[in-house]
């Protein structure tokens, strides 16, 4: 399937997006994890100065990181990983200067709200907060239809990411803090969506993600990578995240 082919009438699966089955450290970091309650715990203890808010979106977390569970630690690790790839994708966008227009004005609101959530839930997890992997979009920051489409695809997937994890929150701060964000990306998604001529809100209910699905299908990407990227898919100097 061609990326830059015409994105109006059709819905996406983010694995189509790329298939090079990259599969990057910050997602071995978090699979690694998630398969060990007491490894999560260990790191949560690093973070001495406590989780507390950052911003709008999680300005109601204060409680210290000894009392979040292990399990509300992975998964904020997992949505700090999913808005790593948001905002680097956007502000990548914003600066390569391909978008013009409703298209471009949407990347940069967006893009300062992906930031945003990344400083409010690296400001959250402290010292227990999985680092910023590198990024390579294959050229879809440099065209506005294979960013347009790109575009649909990671909101869209955003919003059951979170959709998929908020059942699993053992913290009422915690999951007020990921509702904040999820309604967020759900607004972005319906923007995307109306600018590429679908429909905002295609269904009466939205199916939920699981995080082995969710990662296994942004691994599939290729986007997240184990080393800096100094070249486009057209071999000429880009930017990377």
């Amino acid at each position: 399937m061609n990326i830059q082919e015409n994105t109006s009438t059709r819905a996406f699966n983010l694995a189509e997006v790329d298939r090079d089955g990259a599969i990057a450290e910050a997602m071995d970091t978090l699979e690694r994890f998630a398969d060990s309650r007491a490894g999560f715990l260990r790191k949560a203890a690093l973070a001495v100065g406590g989780v507390v808010g950052g911003g709008a979106a999680l300005g109601a977390l204060a409680a210290p990181a000894g009392a979040a569970t292990a399990g509300d630690v992975a998964i904020l690790n997992y949505a700090l990983t999913l808005e790593y790839l948001e905002a680097a994708f956007y502000t990548e966008a914003v600066q390569m200067g391909a978008l013009s227009g409703d298209v471009r004005t949407f990347a940069r609101i967006v893009g300062a709200h992906e930031r945003a959530h990344v400083a409010a839930l690296k400001k959250a997890l402290g010292a227990a907060a999985v680092k910023k992997p590198w990024f390579d979009f294959k050229g879809t920051t440099e065209n506005e239809a294979a960013f347009r489409k790109t575009a649909q695809v990671l909101e869209d997937t955003g919003v059951m990411a979170y959709a998929g994890q908020a059942p699993l929150i053992d913290s009422d701060q915690v999951l007020g803090a990921a509702l904040a964000i999820h309604t967020v990306e759900a607004r972005h998604a319906s923007w995307i969506r109306h600018l590429n001529g679908a429909s905002p809100a295609p269904v009466a209910f939205d199916e939920p993600k699981s995080m082995q699905q969710v990662l296994a299908a942004v691994a599939a990407t290729g986007f997240i990578t184990k080393t800096p990227t100094t070249t486009s898919s057209g071999g000429s100097p880009s930017f990377t995240g």
